[in-house]
């Protein structure tokens, strides 16, 4: 479904009006500044219930404000984040990965696409889709559904090159980088793959002294 989605997505005019859907500031820095390239103006819209706990929301929120107003100069518009049906519509698919993000993008997504949609935006894009840690193709999908049905012209770029430098720019700018994609079961899951990869690093180590001493 989202393979071609780029070939028809071509802003006609400079500086475009595009609502763009973001998860956090660091995720931001690439696609607003290709966005923009491309002859696309982006307002930043702000909905992810799914980040927990609330502290951690509002750390990322603040992140990504300050951000937006003193480095890139764009526009942040904060929109619904219905943690209500997250509980109810994200939360009960837990560790199944797929159908929980799956789940979640739709929620989120349909919140931005609402928003673009009353404030008079025709194009609408993510920055889910810079993550490599995000269901790309999962997240195309539900994009171009969720755009068509609210009569949106969805911007689906592959931005996950660009990944490496959004992260030594947020590091060299000091921002707030989270280790989480933001609800509680993808912090179980990190934390999970963490410690293995403790133990395969710890593993290796002791491997390459055996292989050390056997040699002597």
């Amino acid at each position: 479904m989202t393979e071609g989605m780029n070939d028809n997505i071509l802003a006609p005019d400079a500086r475009t009006p595009l609502l763009l859907h973001a998860c956090c500031g660091p995720c931001s820095i690439e696609p607003v500044e290709l966005l923009r390239r491309e002859g696309f103006e982006p307002t930043i819209c702000w909905t992810n219930p799914n980040i927990q706990p609330l502290t951690e929301h509002d750390r990322r929120l603040a992140t990504l404000r300050a951000w937006a107003a003193d480095v890139a100069h764009v526009n942040v518009v904060v929109a619904g984040d219905d943690r209500a049906t997250w509980e109810t519509g994200v939360a009960p698919h837990g560790f199944d990965r797929a159908a929980r993000c799956r789940a979640c993008y739709a929620l989120r997504l349909a919140e931005a696409c609402r928003t673009a949609r009353e404030l008079g935006f025709s194009y609408v894009s993510t920055t889910l889709a810079v993550s490599p840690y995000q269901l790309f193709e999962t997240c195309g999908d539900v994009l171009a559904k969720t755009a068509a049905a609210y009569g949106l012209t969805p911007v689906w770029r592959d931005f996950r090159p660009y990944y490496p430098e959004a992260t030594r720019a947020s590091r060299d700018l000091g921002m707030y980088r989270q280790n989480y994609c933001g609800c509680r079961f993808s912090a179980a899951e990190a934390a999970i793959e963490r410690h293995e990869a403790r133990d395969r690093r710890k593993a290796e180590r002791e491997a390459a002294r055996a292989a050390a001493r056997a040699t002597r």
